[in-house]
């Protein structure tokens, strides 16, 4: 199929979704499939002290709890910053190790503390309401600016002032005599609220092992297969790309939120093969 600049490209998916056959994960049902319910971090800031999980465990058709004690425990990996401005010559940096369930720390509200795997939906979200965890709430910035104020609480301990890296582009002489020379200088601050892609299909995803093969798939609602395929294999299981495969049908909506890898993605290959 050959297409030229500026040429229409005709459409020929629309009648199969507009008669209600598209497929998508949620229409996916694998034999003896299970179902992932997250427990979910309501602090911004906090240390771990304990995490209890006997209720949930207890719970008949509940197959695993499991903590970020687990995941180290097995040896995988985390999901690190793809790209650092070192990696294009720039400055040097601290690398975030973000693990996809937290593990000593969590570090906003929403981190990933704990999953359920069950037998069902509703019996996976009930089980993960009966995980208890012990935080140590710790004090944390609400604005950028607050963070990198000098009395304000180190998220990372190695990244000094919460500082990643600081890089400096131009000529700072140049625009400072520039600045100097103007006979008005203005200065605005500018604010991005929070936004969201607000997708028809949610992110979702479901995994597969084969013992045998020793092989997973992974049907994903991603923009990004290949990249998905990458960091679980290098940067998660440790494994060759040759042994995970990852598939993507119809999408529902992406607007770019789906480009990225998810912790939720690296747990349920890991806890498929458990």
């Amino acid at each position: 199929m050959r297409f030229g600049i500026g040429q229409p490209v005709t459409r020929k998916e629309d009648a199969r979704f507009l008669t209600g056959r598209g497929r998508y994960v949620a229409d996916i049902d694998l034999a003896r499939q299970a179902y992932a319910a997250f427990l979910f971090s309501p602090h911004a800031h906090a240390r771990i002290r304990a995490t209890d999980k006997t209720a949930a465990e207890q719970m008949p058709g509940v197959f695993a709890v499991l903590t970020g004690e687990d995941w180290t425990a097995d040896g995988l990996g985390t999901l690190d910053p793809e790209v650092m401005a070192e990696d294009m010559g720039g400055p040097k940096g601290y690398r975030t190790n973000r693990p996809p369930l937290a593990q000593t720390h969590v570090r906003y509200v929403g981190e990933r503390v704990a999953v359920v795997i069950a037998a069902t939906e509703a019996l996976a979200r009930d089980a993960a309401e009966l995980v208890s965890v012990d935080y140590e709430i710790l004090p944390a910035v609400l604005r950028a600016e607050d963070a990198l104020r000098p009395d304000a609480p180190l998220l990372h301990e190695g990244a000094a002032n919460n500082t990643s890296f600081t890089m400096c582009m131009g000529n700072a002489d140049a625009v400072d005599a520039a600045f100097a020379r103007a006979h008005h200088v203005t200065k605005l601050s500018l604010y991005n609220n929070r936004i969201t892609a607000v997708t028809m299909e949610p992110r979702g995803c479901i995994a597969e092992y084969d013992p045998g093969t020793r092989r997973y798939t992974l049907y994903s609602s991603t923009q990004n297969v290949h990249g998905v395929r990458h960091v679980l294999a290098h940067r998660i299981l440790h494994i060759p790309e040759s042994r995970i495969r990852v598939v993507a049908r119809d999408v529902g909506g992406g607007f770019g939120m789906k480009g990225e890898v998810y912790p939720e993605e690296a747990i349920a290959v890991w806890a498929a093969a458990r």
